[in-house]
This record gives structure tokens, sequence and C-alpha cells, in this order.
């Protein structure tokens, strides 16, 4: 047994010059485009939204308009405002985003989302903060369908004795 475990060690295991198998992961570069912005897509439930970011004093502008008129609870305005806090950007980047499908909470999440992967785009040094947050992930819930023979997806019919 300890024979062939020596054996095993002496194997030649380094990589040859015109092998390819396992590249070195490569540093992360930014994504920029001729605009100086980032672009990424951001959803949530059934909104999706579309996110450019580029360097500027801290206005949000959804769908032409501006982030406290879109936006009008205080709730929805702070989950916009979570991947700049989170990465220590606050004020210094502009968003211009549209968003459609959902509702207004969806959309929000969906900007979120949008915002936080078009910040590690363009500052890839930004990942870590944005990932340990979770923000980077996209949030799978969904509404849960109508089964059949039920009220709603999971409410029966009331039951009736007589």
């Amino acid at each position: 047994m300890s024979e062939d475990l020596k054996s095993l060690s002496d194997l030649d295991v380094s990589p040859s010059d015109d092998t390819t198998a396992v590249e070195i992961a490569a540093p992360r570069v930014a994504i920029r485009d001729d605009l100086g912005r980032s672009y990424a897509t951001g959803k949530r439930k059934d909104a999706v939204a579309r996110v450019w970011i580029k360097p500027g004093s801290g206005k949000i502008v959804v769908n032409d308009k501006e982030m406290n008129n879109y936006f009008a609870r205080p709730v929805l305005q702070m989950i916009l405002r979570q991947p700049f806090q989170v990465a220590g950007v606050e004020d210094q980047f502009d968003v211009s985003a549209t968003v459609k499908g959902g509702g207004l909470s969806g959309q929000a999440g969906a900007v979120k989302h949008g915002i936080s992967k078009a910040l590690q785009l363009y500052e890839p040094s930004l990942r870590a903060a944005l990932k340990s947050a979770g923000f980077l992930t996209r949030d799978s819930r969904v509404v849960e369908r109508k089964k059949f023979g039920k009220r709603k997806a999971r409410r029966s019919f009331q039951f009736s004795k007589r």
C-alpha cells in the first residue's frame, strides 16, 4: 500500500506548455462603454431593470423620473441606496435605469440588483463587499402558482359538513 503512494508521489504532474487544461483565473477588469458607463440587468419577481452607472453626484433616474418621484416610499428609496452604502461609494455615481414589469417593490429590487452588478463591473474591487452582502445574487422568490382544486395557491375551499 505504501509503495503505491510512493509511486504516485514520483509522478510528474507539472503542466506542459502545450496543455491548457486549467488556466489560472485572470484578475477581473473593469467593463465600460465609450461614454464611461457600465451596464447591467437586474431582476426581481416579474420586474426587469436595465441599469447604467457613471461617475457623478449621486443622481438616480428611473424611467425618466427622479428616484423620489418614482419610488415615493422611503423604504424603496433606502433599497436603492443600499449597494452604494455597502460599497462605500455614496454620491459618487449617477444611475440611469429603465424598469418594466411587476410592482414597485419588485422594481426596486430589480434596480438594486442592476446597480450592484453594474458597480462591480465598473470597479471590480467592490465585488467582495457586494457579494458578501448578497446583492449580486438574484432573489429567486416568485409568487407561487394556483393549484387545481384549491381556492388560491394553498388555501382550500371552506369545508361544509351539511
